[in-house]
């Protein structure tokens, strides 16, 4: 029978099929050629199982999914979503205060992998009259790069969630962001029965051991929303250096004007991207996080 893993866990996952839950389990050997992850499985996957025994046989190939490196195991990767329509990336300006070397690699493994992102900027309520001019000066910066934006308020329980939900309508949406920035809140009020707490769908990490993440999917108006827990580091893995620049979409669009082809933007003459960054055409921030990348990368971090 096939059927959706809705529910990831530490021994079964929850498989939805034909409107019915059923409870899946993985044999010792199960395993995904070429991938070398933390997590055969993911919410998202399409799968092949005995709804009888729970036994999956199967896992359908996928459109794409989006990783994390977990905590301490730089060589492997933790998939965190498969089959992917959009991702919701929530950041908060305080309370706590997203990098934006968080958001950059984020953004970069999302293009990497195909997926769209929406930038959600939450707990709007908690700004000051200085941090609304930040707030604004992220939203130009990114909305210029071509990315949409949406300011949320979810703690409030008078502010109006219409304008998301009509985005995540009829999509099967990734929501992640820092610990702390409201993912749990916004799903409550999207999905009133979710009823998520902080800790039922969690990190359990533990001094010298990984980091163990469990997801879980909930059903929203013609599509699905899985919710992540907190991610505290976003590491860029199963890139090459050569590739970094093409997934910072306006560093891509600008090196076409570079002298040489296999320009790397860091000391070559002629190149039209260090150009751009000084007559500030492309934002430093986004040119020093896509040069930390690099240098991430050659020092073999997220291999």
């Amino acid at each position: 029978m096939k059927g959706l893993i809705v529910r990831t866990g530490s021994v079964d996952f929850g498989i939805k099929s034909e409107g019915t839950l059923y409870s899946g389990v993985i044999k010792g050997n199960f395993r995904i050629k070429g991938i070398k992850s933390t997590n055969p499985l993911t919410v998202g996957d399409w799968v092949e199982f005995d709804p009888a025994t729970g036994y999956i046989t199967k896992l359908y190939d996928r459109r794409n999914y989006i990783v994390r490196r977990p905590t301490n195991l730089s060589k492997q990767l933790h998939i965190i979503g498969a089959n992917i329509d959009l991702a919701l990336l929530v950041i908060t300006i305080r309370e706590p205060e997203t990098d934006l070397g968080f958001i950059d690699r984020f953004l970069a493994t999302a293009e990497a992998y195909g997926i769209p992102v929406v930038l959600c900027f939450n707990k709007v309520d908690l700004l000051s009259e200085e941090d609304m001019e930040l707030l604004e000066g992220m939203e130009y910066l990114y909305e210029s790069i071509g990315y949409e934006t949406i300011r949320l308020a979810a703690g409030v329980e008078s502010f109006d969630m219409n304008a998301l939900a009509k985005i995540l309508e009829g999509k099967i949406t990734l929501i992640s962001g820092n610990s702390g920035v409201g993912k749990s809140t916004i799903i409550n009020r999207l999905v009133p029965e979710a009823g998520t707490k902080t800790g039922d769908v969690s990190t359990a990490h533990h001094k010298g051991m990984h980091t163990t993440t469990f997801s879980k999917m909930y059903e929203f108006r013609e599509g699905y929303i899985i919710d992540t827990p907190g991610i505290k580091g976003f590491g860029v893995v199963d890139m090459k250096e050569s590739e970094i620049s093409h997934y910072f979409p306006e560093i891509f669009k600008t090196a076409e004007e570079c002298r040489f082809s296999d320009c790397t933007h860091t000391n070559e003459p002629g190149c039209a991207v260090r150009r751009a960054v000084e007559e500030h055409r492309i934002a430093l921030s986004r040119y020093q996080n896509y040069v930390a990348i690099r240098d991430d990368l050659g020092d073999g971090k997220y291999r």
